[in-house]
């Protein structure tokens, strides 16, 4: 006999948490089914919440943030073990399993531990050893199962000594070399948090620089700080043409033929939609050919009554946006008058060594699609809450249209990248111009206060360009 509920949620990350509770607030009965023992996804477990905490980890025990200050020169600890650097990546990830059990004990959610996949469009069997299964039948359903590291079956993958993002967080020891394979966002992010801590650190990619998707002069900062702030040996345009281990030692060999050894390869270029194991096939839902599940903008799938959100419909896979797309899938699934779309600016962090975060239109991206746009910056190194902190490097940049002053786009680099970019989304939200940001008044001394001279540059930027297109008429006068 099956149970039956209002919806049924596969998956309980950032996407089928909020999904579930959204449903569940407006009276709906709702099902959340887990395979894993604990909540949260990847997002807690092993991907967002465990790397940030790492990251600030190796910051700390590093000394890296007070390098330089007040006279100290500190070094890497020498001292430092795995267990050290773990130990608060298993209190932050113990603490968010408890808020999310809290949150759906609060909305009345009833949760199922066990591996669903469909019998019929309208009902799933949960699965769990050593226990009969049970059928779960539905109206509407929330697919939330995530995604995962792809594997190449030529990377010989082992869990110790060749691993994935996943396995990353069960080393055993901090290894003294490591090889890192993928300049994309997961890969520059593990790269700085070993290199913070004194690993000799080889990242290689395949394009021609990091974080292809971000303005040049972003990636080339961060490429700039990788290599001089933490010594991260960075391979650029270069292919990856074998894998072998050999004892306790890896070998890659790359297109030009080098071979580099390490005691540790991380390999992290590309991820797999959590499809398969569904058995979609009963459904009518349809996934491309990396398993991520279609949807339209309502987050609805091929099949009706059968939403999906979060990265298991790919792009742009971020714990942030998953949460709002569940949201808007569920109002649109039980028409509730409520959240019926995703917002227009999406801020987009790196938790990198320096952190990178930017929101709206690059400068690369406008200018390739003959936007118009002029750019103003503001460098931490004449900011005075940037020299008490002691980061001179980073800098705040705006994208704004020449022939109205209208802000299309913001980048940060630097300490707080992630929480300042929040301040140019607003004004990209609300339709501000510069004017905006040369008539606020920022605290004193803050790393905010950057955007007014940012604005105040991109001003001397267009007075330059009118200077200059008048320059031929003065001359003939």
């Amino acid at each position: 006999m099956a149970e039956h509920y209002d919806l049924c949620v596969i998956g309980s990350g950032p996407a089928g948490e909020k999904g579930a509770a959204q449903a569940a607030y407006f009276g709906k009965s709702v099902c959340l089914i887990e395979r894993a023992p604990k909540p949260g996804g990847a997002a807690v477990n092993t991907g967002t919440i465990p790397s940030k905490t790492l990251r600030e980890t190796a910051l700390y025990l590093s000394g890296l943030r007070q390098r330089g200050l007040y006279g100290v020169d500190y070094r890497v600890k020498s001292d430092i073990t795995i267990g050290d650097f773990m130990h608060r990546e298993r209190a932050v990830v113990e603490a968010a399993w408890e808020t999310i059990d809290a949150n759906l004990e609060r909305h009345k959610v009833a949760r199922i531990q066990g591996a669903a996949h469909f019998v019929d469009p309208y009902t799933v069997e949960v699965r769990r050893y050593q226990q009969p299964p049970r059928r779960i039948r539905a109206e509407v359903f929330l697919l939330a199962t995530g995604s995962r590291p792809a594997h190449p079956a030529e990377i010989p993958f082992d869990g110790r000594i060749v691993v994935d993002s996943d396995d990353v967080l069960s080393l055993t020891q901090i290894p003294q070399r490591l090889i890192v394979i993928g300049g994309g966002v997961i890969g520059c992010e593990y790269a700085s948090i070993f290199g913070a801590l004194g690993v000799r650190v080889t990242l290689i990619n395949s394009r021609e620089r990091l974080l292809m998707q971000l303005d040049t002069d972003l990636s080339d900062a961060l490429r700039v700080e990788l290599t001089r702030r933490m010594g991260v040996q960075v391979v650029l345009d270069t292919n990856v043409s074998a894998v072998t281990v050999e004892g306790d030692l890896a070998t890659v060999t790359l297109s030009d033929g080098r071979a580099l050894a390490a005691d540790c390869v991380l390999y992290c270029a590309g991820r797999e939609g959590n499809s398969e194991g569904l058995q979609l096939d009963n459904t009518g839902v349809k996934t491309n050919a990396r398993g991520f599940v279609q949807v339209d903008s309502t987050f609805r799938s091929t099949t009706a009554h059968i939403f999906a959100a979060g990265d298991i419909v790919g792009f742009p896979a971020l714990a942030s946006t998953a949460m709002e797309q569940a949201r808007v899938a569920m109002c649109h699934a039980f028409d509730l008058k409520y959240k019926m779309q995703m917002g227009a600016v999406l801020p987009y962090g790196v938790w990198t060594v320096p952190e990178i975060a930017t929101v709206g239109m690059g400068e690369d991206e406008a200018r390739a699609k003959g936007v118009a746009v002029e750019i103003g910056k503001a460098s931490f190194r004449t900011n005075p809450r940037g020299l008490i902190i002691g980061d001179t490097e980073g800098f705040v940049k705006l994208v704004f249209k020449a022939d109205d002053r209208l802000v299309i786009g913001a980048s940060v680099v630097g300490e707080g990248a992630c929480e300042l970019i929040h301040i140019p989304a607003a004004a990209i939200h609300f339709n501000a111009t510069l004017d905006y940001f040369i008539d606020a008044v920022f605290n004193y001394p803050t790393l905010s206060d950057a955007f007014k001279y940012a604005a105040y540059d991109g001003l001397q930027r267009l007075q330059r360009r009118v200077s200059r297109s008048m320059e031929p008429r003065a001359r003939l006068t």
